[in-house]
């Protein structure tokens, strides 16, 4: 999965939603912090552009959108574990 982070004039544009609409979403948990967004300083936001996509595409249908978050927490290195690198391996040869 392609990763885009971008700030909310980036994500407003993409979207077509206020900057004030994006914060709300993010206030009320409809975007979830660590998936949707990240806050790097107590001041500074980045959206996640493939994951908001993914949300908006997705809206009516919550499981098809829990299995993109499902898939973009799997290509994290930080989850990609010992028995993922080996079938990776396997895979590519």
């Amino acid at each position: 999965m392609i990763r885009h982070f971008c700030p909310v004039d980036e994500i407003s544009r993409f979207t077509g939603l206020s900057p004030s609409a994006c914060k709300m979403y993010r206030l009320k948990g409809l975007w979830i912090e660590g998936i949707h967004w990240f806050r790097l300083h107590h001041n500074s936001v980045l959206y996640n552009k493939p994951m908001i996509e993914d949300w908006i595409v997705n809206r009516s249908n919550p499981m098809a959108h829990q299995r993109a978050i499902d898939a973009y927490l799997a290509s994290l290195p930080s989850t990609v574990t010992t028995e993922t690198k080996k079938i990776n391996k396997k895979g590519k040869s």
